[in-house]
C-alpha cells in the first residue's frame, strides 16, 4: 500500500454534526444571525467574519456552553473501528479542520489520531474575551496539507484526504486520492476518486485495504 498519510476534515466526517460553530451559534442563541454572516463571508472574507462573530455576537459568552457541546458531540458512526484499523496498520492520521482545537483534542485522545490543525476560541475567565487563533481559514486547508507533508517527508501522491464540503476541494486537487464522505458540495464531488454516501466510517476500509 504506496498510500502513508489518511488527513480528514472533522465537521461532517468525523464527527456527525455538519458545522461545529453553527451548533454553537444555536447554544449562544445567535443562529439566525450566525447563518446570514456565514452566507455572506465564509468564503469571500473569513476575517470580517470572525470579527463579526467572536468579537460582537458571542464576547462575554459563557465557556461552559462551549464545553458542553464539546463533550456531547457524537462521532460518526464506525469511527473508533475506521481508526483502530488505521493504527493497526500503522497509518499517519491527521485532522485538517476550520473547526476547534478542544474537539479535535477530544478526537485524537480517543481516536489515537497523531495530528491535528484547527482554529480555536479563545476563553479568559470563562467567557469568551473577542479572540479566535484561526490559522485554518477556508481556503488554507491545503497549505497545511503541504506543510505537514513536508514535515513528514511525505509526497503528496502518498496521501489521501476524506472530505465532505467546499473548502476540501484544494486539499483534493493535490492529494494522491480523495474519498468524499456523504459530500454536500457538488463542486468538491468532482475532485473525489470515491464517494461514500453512507454515514458509516467503516465503509472506508475496504477501500484503503484496495490501495
Amino acid at each position: 500500500m504506496a498510500y502513508k498519510l489518511i488527513c480528514f476534515d472533522m465537521d461532517g466526517v468525523i464527527f456527525e454534526c455538519t458545522n461545529f460553530w453553527m451548533e454553537l451559534h444555536k447554544k449562544y442563541n445567535t443562529y439566525k444571525e450566525g447563518l446570514e454572516l456565514t452566507k455572506k463571508y465564509l468564503k469571500s472574507d473569513y476575517a470580517k467574519l470572525v470579527g463579526e462573530v467572536v468579537k460582537k455576537l458571542w464576547k462575554g459568552k459563557p465557556e461552559s456552553a462551549f464545553l458542553a457541546l464539546i463533550n456531547s458531540v457524537n462521532y460518526t458512526k464506525g469511527a473508533r473501528e475506521l481508526f483502530n484499523w488505521l493504527n493497526s496498520k500503522n497509518f499517519k492520521t491527521a485532522i485538517i479542520s476550520t473547526g476547534d482545537k478542544k474537539l479535535a483534542e477530544r478526537a485524537k485522545k480517543e481516536l489515537g489520531i497523531n495530528y491535528i490543525y484547527t482554529n480555536k476560541l479563545i476563553f479568559k475567565k470563562g467567557i469568551i474575551g473577542g479572540e479566535f487563533k484561526w490559522s485554518i481559514a477556508s481556503d488554507r486547508k491545503s497549505v497545511t496539507l503541504k506543510e505537514l507533508c513536508k514535515k513528514l517527508l511525505v509526497d503528496l501522491k502518498d496521501c489521501v484526504v476524506v472530505g465532505h464540503d467546499h473548502a476540501d476541494i484544494k486539499m483534493a486537487r493535490i492529494a494522491g486520492f480523495t474519498i468524499g464522505f456523504c459530500p454536500e458540495d457538488k463542486e468538491f464531488k468532482k475532485y473525489c476518486n470515491v464517494i461514500i454516501n453512507k454515514k458509516d466510517l467503516k465503509e472506508l476500509i475496504p477501500i484503503l485495504e484496495r490501495l
